[in-house]
């Protein structure tokens, strides 16, 4: 019986000149990846096009602004670099960064601090808890400007509630919002009640995650609360105490708002932060390329600032795998 012919024994069509067919496997199998990536683009171009028209365009044309003396009324020309040389000694785009570093050097630690104690507190077995967890967070869901509503009806030097309470108990009126020492506190008391509550859920559920096994040996060896809490609890936290600190510094950084809302940037100058010095710049002094230079100058504190915790937050993964080892 003839063997039957396999896969390597099969004859190849005769060409007369010996050689093997083409393959023609692999134009077909490219035509098919370029129709594949044509389809991907056309149902990718629209999110494309959004995040460039809202995102790139605008960065660059801002940039392009900030080199230019554009006051929005009449045609605007080149300066360079003069823009920035005025913020340099501007003593009213000064004063925003002084304001702005005070509240954020007061509201940052403070939402951190007050945040892990909460959380601390209410990651136990008590009564009520979950209804405590919710009062707490809900402050942070309220916007800005509704806050600002609020608070300014509350802290009304005339006819606020918390003067008419200070009058109860014997103590003179205040002007939470109208004196020029007093403003920019009010304005960190008022972010910490609503950003608060953040920091608090975000610690709780990294509370959850501490390693049960390291509490149980720490409290075996004799350590306190102290010592679980400085030796163990802490140290779990720190790459979610580092985060936080990145997001609620940025918050800061970036308030508006409660400015606006509740302040204007006054008294005389107190609670004027950058962002609503760019504000001021582009859309009331008609100085769109000023303001725009301002912008970019708070984009470079910005990513600054996140890099210097990129930093921090790499040596510390670095001495913690080291003592790992």
């Amino acid at each position: 019986m003839p063997r039957l012919p396999t896969p390597l024994t099969l004859p190849g069509p005769d060409r007369g000149d010996g050689a093997a067919p083409a393959p023609r496997a692999r134009p077909r199998r490219l035509r098919a990846l370029r129709g594949e990536s044509a389809t991907a683009w056309a149902f990718l171009s629209p999110s494309v096009l959004i995040i460039l028209g809202l995102s790139v365009v605008p960065v660059a044309w801002s940039l392009l602004l900030s080199l230019r003396a554009d006051d929005l009324v009449t045609p605007g020309r080149w300066v360079g670099l003069d823009n920035y040389r005025a913020l340099a000694q501007d003593p009213h785009f000064a004063e925003a960064v002084r304001n702005t570093l005070l509240y954020t050097a007061l509201y940052v630690p403070l939402s951190l601090g007050l945040g892990l104690l909460l959380a601390l507190v209410l990651n136990r077995r008590i009564r009520l808890v979950g209804l405590y967890r919710t009062l707490i967070f809900v402050p942070f869901v309220i916007s800005a400007t509704a806050q600002g509503v609020l608070f300014s009806f509350i802290l009304d030097p005339e006819f606020g509630a918390a003067n008419s309470l200070l009058h109860q108990l014997g103590i003179s009126p205040q002007g939470f919002l109208t004196d020029p020492g007093q403003a920019l506190l009010v304005l960190v008391g008022i972010s910490l009640w609503s950003g608060t509550g953040f920091c608090v859920v975000v610690y709780l559920a990294a509370l959850q995650d501490v390693p049960a096994t390291l509490i149980e040996a720490a409290r075996l060896d004799g350590a306190g609360r102290w010592h679980l809490l400085r030796h163990v609890t802490l140290p779990t936290l720190t790459p979610v105490t580092v985060f936080l600190l990145l997001w609620q510094a940025i918050n800061a950084l970036q308030v508006f708002d409660l400015v606006y809302v509740t302040t204007k940037g006054g008294p005389l100058g107190s609670t004027t932060v950058i962002v609503y010095f760019i504000w001021e710049q582009a859309f009331k002094n008609f100085t769109a390329g000023y303001g725009a230079a301002a912008a970019y100058a708070l984009a470079l504190a910005l990513l600054a600032a996140g890099g210097a915790l990129r930093l921090v937050r790499a040596r510390e993964d670095r001495r913690l795998e080291g003592a790992a080892r």
